[in-house]
Order: C-alpha cells, then structure tokens, then sequence
C-alpha cells in the first residue's frame, strides 16, 4: 500500500482526480487543502504493480506537476 501526494497546475484539481481515478491500483483519491492538491490512496499486489501504476500511470496524467509518494513498510 502506498500514498501519492499530487500537486497540479492551478485548476487542474478535478480533471487529475479523474484521470487518476481511472487507474486500477488507485482505491481512493481526494481533493485536499494545504501544500498538494489530491491525495491518493494506492494498493497492489506487489511492489512492482504499485511502481508501475505511480510511475507510468499517476505520473503520466496531464496537469500533474509534482509527486510525493509514500510508501507503506512491513514492519
């Protein structure tokens, strides 16, 4: 499991949140106040699903200018 934090172009915010909700690994995707614009919960298989699906898919979306990714660590 991951968190994106997505920064867009101004006025942007609802287009990338429906693009980005688009992607299969993406389980939720909200509209935030403060530093980022959306935030986006992310789950996959395995590692390299989730890679895939923030790297080509989340980065990808016209109107995204910046990405923050955290990811979850089994402890």
């Amino acid at each position: 499991m991951g968190f994106v934090l997505i920064t867009t172009e101004p006025g942007k915010e609802i287009s990338v949140r429906k693009k980005v909700a688009e992607i299969d690994c993406v389980k939720g995707i909200w509209v935030v106040f403060g530093n980022f614009d959306c935030f986006v919960k992310v789950e996959a298989d395995d590692e390299a699903e989730l890679t895939e699906a923030i790297v080509q898919g989340i980065r990808s979306v016209p109107g995204i200018v910046d990405t923050r990714t955290l990811i979850g660590a089994e402890i």
